[in-house]
């Protein structure tokens, strides 16, 4: 054996323990990525039931607002109803002063002086 084949046979054998040296990391590496791989698997596999009943909850959610813009559309229909009967009633209110507002005060002063003069004790201004 000469100089040059043992000096071969020794870069042989560094190249094996190098390459010995790093097939241990990549192989936990590849344990690693499987471990990952199945994590994965099962979280797809639980979060499809969460998944279908999110999509009733949010089903259920919109039934619920349906209902409530119905009941809002009420709400604001018995608002304008009571918008117009307290415009009627401020317009009856109105054309009843306007009416017999005046002659009733009038009545009603007229009843309060007689009654005033009615009673016993009282001076009568001259």
């Amino acid at each position: 054996m000469g100089a040059g084949e043992i000096a071969g046979l020794i870069a042989a054998i560094a190249f094996v323990v190098l390459v010995a040296l790093c097939a241990v990391p990549l192989l936990k590496l590849g344990r690693v990525l499987e471990e990952l791989r199945l994590s994965i698997r099962a979280m797809g596999h639980n979060s499809v039931p969460i998944l279908q009943e999110l999509r009733g909850t949010v089903q259920a959610t919109n039934e619920e607002i349906g209902k409530l813009a119905l009941v809002t559309e009420d709400v604001a229909k018995v608002s304008a109803n009571a918008v117009t009967v307290t415009d009627n009633a401020a317009k009856l209110t109105t054309a009843f002063r306007s009416t017999l507002g005046g002659p009733l005060v009038k009545i009603a002063a007229l009843t309060y002086g007689v009654r005033q003069a009615a009673k016993p004790g009282t001076k009568k201004v001259k």
